[in-house]
């Protein structure tokens, strides 16, 4: 966050917005061509500036109030996506699971692991505050368990599926969880999250009033650019998946990928700087986050238009997220960090990578998945119009 500067607002993330509110009102959806690159890299624009003023928002309110703002940034960013998507057209009941599965994986192992490399380069062993990460791993596991394990071993609802009534409460538990965690640490537990060495951290000149006002005004301008212009390259990016034949599950990582790349710079900056508890807080906050706002919105957004969601994920990936948070408690458990951790990290995040778009041989044919879908949509709504 030390990177953004304080006492101006600079006029690219300023302009941003602007052409994405146009595009949206003046093309509406795009297919695939010329015209959707530009708009993909108006969108990554309007996230980078989002992301801006959110930094600037944060430096403003400090630590770990900062930390805080830019995964709810990142949160509002990742929900305006999947929703988005959701209402272009043909029914997508897997987008929530891949985007949240996609988003624990990526930062449980790429976004730590690249952290944790990056740390290990600059000293040979990091440090960082054991409570802090034990406490987002306490409420990161249950929240990934619950939303995307549990739904294939109950049988009121067949399939990886919940009911609605389910649906609901598990949503208000991952809501709960959150809320929660934010009052550990923001409130009893604040020190948890803070730098070890307290006395040698460097202080961060503030933003003024002025700046910080202006700043949180265009972050709200820039997060709706972010999801207009999401509306409008559903199509294409549907479409794209289509024709080069990748797996729908593709669609899930590259949501999580665009909203985890300004993190991304924010994190891998911050261990650079020998900062890794403030990479540890933007990368597990940011995955907290997704399961604890993301689902009870979506969940919410899925009642409206009478679409189930597909939540349970496959025996294997199950396996292989178990497999990630055990080696997240033994690199978290120590308070210290070395090479081989991030390794092993990034060892796991290529295996999940491989395996998206290498399933295996469980999968069921298009046509199968499609009358599937039909098939769920239909008794979704049934149940839905009976509660």
């Amino acid at each position: 966050m030390a990177g953004s500067p304080i006492d101006r607002i600079p006029l690219y993330v300023t302009m941003l917005p602007v052409p994405g509110v146009v595009a949206w009102l003046a093309v509406g959806k795009v297919g695939p061509g010329f015209l959707a690159l530009v708009l993909v890299a108006v969108l990554l624009g309007n996230v980078i500036a989002a992301v801006h003023h959110a930094e600037i928002v944060a430096l403003r309110v400090g630590e770990p109030y900062g930390t805080l703002v830019l995964a709810l940034a990142v949160t509002v960013i990742e929900v305006g996506l999947i929703i988005s998507i959701m209402l272009s057209g043909k029914p997508n009941l897997t987008l929530l699971r891949d985007s949240v599965h996609a988003v624990v994986m990526l930062v449980l192992h790429g976004l730590a692991g690249v952290c944790i490399v990056v740390g290990a380069f600059r000293d040979r062993e990091s440090e960082f505050q054991v409570e802090g990460a034990k406490a987002f791993l306490a409420v990161l596991i249950p929240m990934a368990t619950l939303v995307m394990v549990l739904p294939n071993y109950l049988v009121s609802a067949p399939g990886p599926y919940y009911s609605p009534l389910q649906l609901a409460f598990v949503s208000a538990v991952c809501l709960g969880l959150y809320i929660a965690f934010l009052f550990i640490q923001t409130g009893w537990h604040r020190a948890y999250f803070l730098p070890i060495d307290e006395g040698g951290a460097v202080e961060h000149a503030r933003p003024s009033g002025r700046i910080a006002l202006a700043s949180l005004g265009m972050l709200v301008v820039a997060l709706l650019s972010v999801v207009l212009l999401a509306k409008s390259l559903a199509p294409a990016l549907e479409a794209g998946v289509q024709t080069v034949g990748a797996p729908l599950a593709i669609v899930g990582v590259i949501i999580a990928a665009i909203v985890l790349l300004p993190e991304t710079a924010a994190a891998i900056r911050a261990a650079a700087r020998r900062q890794l508890q403030a990479s540890i807080n933007l990368a597990l906050g940011s995955a907290v986050a997704s399961i604890g706002l993301s689902v009870p919105v979506v969940a919410l957004a899925s009642f409206w238009i009478g679409q189930p969601l597909e939540l349970g994920i496959s025996a294997g990936a199950s396996v292989l997220m178990a497999l990630g948070f055990v080696v997240a408690i033994i690199t978290y458990g120590t308070g210290r960090t070395n090479l081989l951790s991030g390794i092993v990290h990034l060892v796991l995040l290529a295996t999940y990578v491989f395996t998206v778009f290498a399933p295996g041989g469980r999968g069921q044919t298009r046509p199968a998945l499609r009358s599937s879908s039909t098939r769920a949509v239909a008794r979704w709504s049934n149940a839905v119009a009976a509660a």
